[in-house]
């Protein structure tokens, strides 16, 4: 992928992260029925530096963010996205 595009990417944004999985994580997805060759992680940005991101889950489902780092040879495309929206409140 271009690096301008990640590398660019500022602390605190929320993204999306295209990353190529390993060879044991495809051949986890393909024995699961999932497709077998990226996932996308959905996070805020931690750190940019040359070796690839470090990030904090922020997925809608997700109820305990998680550090995750993502290799710059695993990234396959990236970009910011809105906050997540606000819960609105019961009546």
């Amino acid at each position: 992928m271009d690096t301008a595009v990640w590398r660019d990417l500022p602390v605190g944004a929320r993204v999306v992260v295209r990353r190529r999985l390993s060879a044991a994580e495809a051949a986890e997805a393909a024995v699961q029925g999932r497709g077998t060759v990226w996932t996308d992680v959905i996070a805020v940005v931690l750190e940019v530096d040359d070796d690839g991101l470090t990030l904090r889950t922020d997925a809608p489902r997700e109820t305990t963010p998680r550090t995750v780092r993502v290799a710059a040879g695993e990234i396959e495309t990236a970009k910011r996205i809105p906050p997540r929206p606000q819960r609105r409140t019961v009546r």
